[in-house]
């Protein structure tokens, strides 16, 4: 009997991992859709060789970081309980590789990409097993300074602060210092519409993540005998408020339509196993309004070029999901109150705070050691032709098109 167990629980987390992994061609869909023509291939091959060396450094140096496991071991090792701690890696590499496949969208169109690679290393060799050891496997005894101060731990359930804020905090320090695309801000002032290639394409990859979203959140349990329906229900009630409140302030516009519910998802991943469903449908409408509204903000009046707006979607809904955590998670508001977990808003809002300083810090000194020593943006030339890869100039044509 307890053989059976393990078995079905390295099924359970082997599914949640393929889940998770799909929506890396969810990312790579909605960055394909999103950027002009002539940059469409870039967008494709810089996703899946990103997953290949997130793949590389998280084996070799990151798992160890965050959980103080190695697989440097005996073919026995590695097969107790059915290859259940093999497994895990797997789910939560998809999670890590998370990170730069985030970031891309943001540096997408005039980042170099070998110097994308190493910071690719870097980051999901180090800064985000740095954070993700902290939240999630107790390291350096903060959440137990949290707990013995707040009365409980900080809880990211899925990872609205590890994966989501971790990633777009990091992708704003890398866009500021990139600077934006060329033409895209006349000297004037006035701002040249890069509007997207595909929408279709777009609309395609928010599919893709939406539905696989429900691996990511659902399967963060990691078990069977600890999955809750709650976690599905309220990851569909979050989804729904973001899609509808984006569509009604982005004014039907099908690119804030689309990240609506990508919104929602990203908020609600903290707290989706201690919220009531209606609380679920707040903050997936907060978040969706969140992100039409700091998107418009960021590109139109404070002139920060981020693509496809991974700042405002992840940085800053996945920040609003670490602290909603412990507004809509109390039973005052309907969720679960302590739990089994604890939840405290004070240790909500200070691990929130304390995932975003690490994000933005560690990114700012990966891509400023990069931008100084080799640089980290193309030249006028290869911006201009979209070839941020050699293979583009055999692959695809480059199209001039309006705004330059």
């Amino acid at each position: 009997m307890e053989e059976l167990i393990v078995s079905n629980n390295t099924l359970f987390i082997l599914l949640g991992a393929i889940m998770v992994l799909a929506m890396h061609a969810g990312f790579a869909f909605l960055e394909l859709g999103t950027v002009r023509k002539k940059n469409q291939v870039n967008a494709l091959v810089k996703i899946l060789t990103d997953f290949a060396i997130s793949t590389l450094a998280y084996f070799f140096i990151g798992y160890t970081i965050a959980y103080g496991i190695n697989f440097f071991t005996g073919a026995e090792n590695l097969v107790a309980k059915s290859g259940y701690e093999l497994v895990k890696f797997f789910f939560l590499l998809t999670f890590a590789a998370a990170i730069p496949a985030i970031v891309s969208g943001g540096i997408a169109e005039r980042a170099k990409f070998n110097p994308q690679m190493i910071a690719t290393f870097m980051l999901v060799g180090f800064i985000y097993p740095f954070f993700e050891g902290i939240a999630w496997n107790h390291r350096f005894g903060i959440q137990d300074w949290f707990k013995s101060t707040f009365g409980a731990e900080f809880h990211d359930f899925a990872g609205s602060v590890v994966v989501h804020a971790v990633g777009g905090w990091i992708g704003l320090a890398a866009v500021i210092l990139l600077g934006a695309r060329r033409g895209r801000y006349s000297k004037e002032g006035r701002i040249s519409a890069h509007p997207p290639s595909s929408i279709p394409f777009l609309a395609l990859g928010a599919w893709i993540l939406t539905v696989g979203w429900f691996g990511f959140n659902v399967m963060s349990a990691q078990t069977i005998n600890a999955i809750s329906g709650l976690v599905a229900v309220n990851s569909l009630m979050a989804m729904v408020g973001g899609t509808l409140t984006a569509l009604w302030l982005g004014k039907n516009d099908p690119g804030f339509l689309h990240n609506g519910p990508l919104a929602g998802l990203v908020a609600v991943c903290a707290g989706s196993d201690l919220m009531h469903p209606l609380g679920a449908l707040v903050v997936g409408c907060v978040a969706g309004a969140l992100f039409v509204v700091m998107f418009t903000l960021t590109q139109n009046r404070w002139k920060i070029d981020d693509v496809l707006g991974v700042w405002p979607l992840h940085g800053l809904c996945g920040a609003w999901g670490g602290i909603a955590a412990g507004i809509f998670g109390l039973k005052a508001l309907g969720g679960t109150g302590n739990g089994a977990a604890g939840i405290s808003f004070m240790s909500q809002l200070l691990g929130t705070t304390l995932g975003v300083a690490i994000a933005f810090i560690g990114g700012y000194l990966v891509y400023g050691a990069l931008k100084k020593m080799i640089g980290i943006r193309l030249d006028a030339e290869e911006e201009f032709n979209g070839a941020d890869l050699s293979i583009h100039k055999i692959t695809a044509t480059p199209e001039r098109e309006s705004g330059w």
